[in-house]
Order: C-alpha cells, then sequence, then structure tokens
C-alpha cells in the first residue's frame, strides 16, 4: 500500500512540477488536466478506429454437411390439429330449395339463392346462346382485349336499373369490395367502419392501408360517437379523406343498416358512405334495387355502392356503381379490374337475364318475404337459441341464448346441431365457421338463407327438425 502511494504522489509530482505555474488563456494547466485530456484522447481513438475481426475460416465439407443436416426450416403453414380436419357436405346436384348430398335429396338452407332463380330456364336459355357465341372464357382483363359487348350491356342494365349514371364489372364477387375499397382508400385516409363486416370487405380495409377505426355493430350512437372524437377540433382531419365502411345486410349477423342514420352523420360530419349491397339487391326494397330503395333515401346521396352477383341473381362476378368519375377512377386504379381475366360471357348475359327476370316479375319479391315471415315465425321459439337478424333480411341468424363462454365451444355446439339436423332430418343448414383470416368477433351462430322458391313444406321441415334437434342439444 505504502509503494502505491509512493508511486502515486510521485506521478503527480512530475506532472505538477513542470506545469505548476502555466496558465494557458487564464485556465489553470496542471497534471490531472493533462491526464484528462489523454484520457479522452484514447477513448476518442477507440471508438473511431476500425473493429477487429479475424479472418474468416471457411468450413470444411464435413462442417458444411452437419450444419445441413442439423437446419430445420420454418413451416410455411401452421400444424394441422384434428379439429382443423372437416370435410364439408358436398353437393351432387345444383344448390337450389332442393339439392343432393351423399346420395340423399335434401332441403337446402345454406345457399344464398334468395330469388330461386338457380336453374331458371330463361337464364340458363341465355347462358346456352352465350356460349354458343362468345365460348366459355374471355382470356384476358378488360383493358386487354377482355371487353365483349356483353360486358357493357351488362354494365348499362345494372347502372339503368339501380339509377345510377354508370356501372362496373367484375369478375370475383368477393374480389369487389376488396379491390374498390384501396382503389379509393389509400394511406393516411381514414375509414370507420362497422365490427361485424365480413372478411371481404376487412381484406379491402388491410390493403387500403388506411387508418382504421371500427363502432359496435350496427350501433349508430356508437358511430356518431366516433365520427365526433375523429372530427372535433382536429384541422388535420379536415384535409384528408374520410370515409365509412358498411354493409347493407350485414353477412355475420343477418342485421340492417340504418342508412338514412348513415347518410345524415355522412353530410353532418362531411364523410363519404362505400355501401356493400351484396345480400340486399335484389331483395330489399319494393322493386329489389336495395337499401337506398328500402329507406327512400335518393342513390345519389351514397358515394360507392358494390354488390356481388353469386346472391340474388344466381350468377357469379361483382358490380360497383355510382357516378361515372368513380367508374372511370377504377378502370385504372382497381387491382381486381385491371389484372383479373374479365366475367365469362355467359356470366354477364346470366346476370341480364336475371335484372330482367327481377324487373317483370315483381312477385317473386313479395314470395321471398312471405317465406322470411313464415320462417321467423317458426324458429321464434327455439329451445336455447335466438334469432338475431332483422325481420326483413334473407339471412336468418340464430344465435345461442347462453355462450359457453368460449367461441370455440358455442361452434361445437352449434356443429353438433346442424350435423344432427342434416343427418337425421335431411336439411342441410350450416354454422358460421370463420377462417383464421376473419377478425370479425360478433358471436357464431347458425345461418339460414331464405328463397323464394322454397316452399311451406320446406320452412315447416325445418322448423321442426331444429326445434326437434336444439332441445335434445342445447336443453
Amino acid at each position: 500500500m505504502n509503494m502505491t502511494t509512493a508511486a502515486l504522489d510521485w506521478v503527480t509530482v512530475v506532472f505538477d512540477a513542470p506545469l505548476a505555474r502555466a496558465v494557458v488563456f487564464g485556465v489553470h494547466i496542471d497534471g490531472h488536466l493533462v491526464v484528462e485530456v489523454l484520457l479522452v484522447a484514447v477513448i476518442l481513438f477507440q471508438l473511431t478506429r476500425k473493429s477487429y475481426k479475424p479472418p474468416k475460416k471457411p468450413l470444411t465439407e464435413k462442417e458444411i454437411d452437419d450444419l445441413c443436416e442439423e437446419w430445420v426450416p420454418e413451416p410455411l403453414y401452421p400444424p394441422i390439429t384434428e379439429e382443423m380436419k372437416t370435410e364439408p357436405p358436398v353437393l351432387e346436384s345444383a344448390a337450389g330449395p332442393h339439392t343432393v348430398i351423399d346420395g340423399k335429396e335434401v332441403v337446402n338452407f345454406a345457399s344464398a339463392n334468395y330469388l330461386g332463380l338457380l336453374g331458371n330456364e330463361n337464364i340458363a336459355d341465355s347462358c346456352i346462346s352465350s356460349l354458343e357465341k362468345y365460348g366459355v372464357g374471355s382470356c384476358g382483363p378488360r383493358g386487354f382485349y377482355g371487353t365483349i359487348d356483353v360486358h357493357l350491356d351488362c354494365e348499362t342494365r345494372i347502372a339503368k336499373f339501380m339509377g345510377t349514371p354508370d356501372s362496373i364489372l367484375y369478375s370475383y364477387g368477393i374480389s369487389t369490395i376488396f379491390s374498390v375499397i384501396p382503389a379509393f382508400c389509400k394511406k393516411g385516409d381514414i375509414i370507420v367502419t362497422d365490427e361485424g363486416v365480413h372478411w371481404g370487405v376487412q381484406n379491402g380495409l388491410y390493403l387500403s392501408r388506411s387508418t382504421v377505426v371500427y363502432f359496435k355493430h350496427n350501433d349508430m350512437a356508437s358511430l356518431e360517437s366516433t365520427l365526433e372524437k375523429l372530427t372535433h377540433k382536429n384541422k388535420r382531419a379536415e384535409k384528408i379523406r374520410r370515409y365509412i365502411v358498411v354493409e347493407a345486410i350485414y353477412q355475420n349477423s343477418g342485421q340492417i343498416a340504418p342508412l338514412n342514420e348513415i347518410v345524415r352523420l355522412k353530410e353532418k360530419y362531411r364523410f363519404r358512405v362505400i355501401l356493400d349491397e351484396s345480400h340486399s339487391f335484389g331483395v330489399l326494397g319494393n322493386s329489389g334495387r336495395g337499401l337506398a330503395e328500402y329507406y327512400g333515401v335518393p342513390i345519389e346521396k351514397i358515394d360507392i355502392i358494390t354488390a356481388g352477383m353469386g346472391n340474388a341473381l344466381a350468377t357469379d362476378g361483382g358490380f360497383c356503381t355510382g357516378s361515372v368519375r368513380v367508374v372511370d377512377h377504377q378502370r385504372l386504379s382497381s387491382s381486381g379490374y385491371v389484372f383479373s381475366a374479365s366475367l365469362p360471357p355467359y356470366l354477364a348475359s346470366a346476370a341480364i337475364s336475371a335484372v330482367n327476370y327481377l324487373e317483370d316479375n315483381p312477385s317473386v319479391l313479395t314470395q321471398l318475404r312471405s317465406n322470411i315471415a313464415l320462417l321467423w315465425k317458426g324458429l321464434s321459439d327455439l329451445p336455447g337459441l335466438a334469432i338475431a337478424s332483422h325481420p326483413l333480411s334473407p339471412i336468418i341468424y340464430l344465435k345461442l341464448k347462453k355462450s359457453t363462454g368460449s367461441f370455440k365451444s358455442d361452434l361445437e355446439l352449434l356443429n353438433v346441431i346442424t350435423d344432427r339436423v342434416l343427418k337425421e332430418d335431411s336439411v342441410f343448414i350450416v354454422s358460421t365457421k370463420r377462417s383464421v383470416l376473419d377478425k370479425c368477433r360478433l358471436p357464431v351462430g347458425i345461418r339460414l338463407f331464405v328463397s323464394a322458391g322454397h316452399s311451406e313444406s320446406d320452412i315447416h321441415k325445418v322448423c321442426d327438425s331444429l326445434t326437434r334437434v336444439a332441445a335434445l342439444v342445447l336443453v
């Protein structure tokens, strides 16, 4: 210890002695300051010098082989569990009011054939004529030699029926909405949407990269509160594009959106409305023109309307209708239109024939509503199940009166009911099986699609079957 102290004293004397009286620019220079400066210089040198990298030694062939044997790649997909291995019923005939499954005729409440047009002779004849004239496919997108005169005729017919200036066809129903949304909504825009929208809408929201805010399902107080929070004293919100995205009839609940209130809020807070009418086109309104006709709202108050044609029209593809500027923008900016092969001509012919049939036979809507009312009455007092849908919706949605508290357990119960109804009573209904990609958090349920083609005996049969099986499973 004495030697260490003596050494430190000696260093201090050595540094202090020559500089004991040194003054530079009014600063007294002593040994401690010199040492500190040297330390700072060493630290800076160490920080700025290149890091030492030992020379790389190449791996031997044996080491490479050993590493390859040990390497386990990440799986391309998550592990498949037994619960995920389901085999849905396979239809062996047309998905009309009656169909064939496993060689047995069943009553079909699982297909959205609302107007009962699947198998309609006039529509079938128009398809045959179109096949003979154009062939099956178009073999090209609309902008690259895939536009055929029947496509233009179909767009004109839909626009005339809806009372809009123009419309545009898409070759796949669900791709319509998730192509239209990102065609107009971009990064930085605000989208306010219902928490119960189906997967196609969710995908469009994701692809748009916009800021998405959800409001409670079909709750206009929640919607107004959300719009107020987004716009109140927010000067930035005034300068960006803002949208409300809703479904006319929600696929995940059967509820009908209150369009009159939505339009009022849209005008109050200066938002645009994108409305998906896939389950209301050809169903709601005195002549089947959809939600705007049902509520008596002028069609021009809705900025963008989309719909799939695979439900009421019993064909395929989809359309978007609105102003000429809205339609023209999509012809250059909508991925589903620009890059997909155009709708097969015979399906466009079928759509034209279906719209003509709807316009010439308004009684089909009366029959559909009568069937909805009859089924609603028959299912209104089911043991353990309650109707969650709107009385005019062709989607009758049954949910558990008392949930188990687990999404998985609820779905298992509902699947037991649908399986037994099919096997024991030859009635085909489905539960709301959702993909892992589907972010909807509404309660699961049993979904029945009502058709104008169903007879009273069909409806009584499904009511009796569900009453019996639900009592055995849930009570």
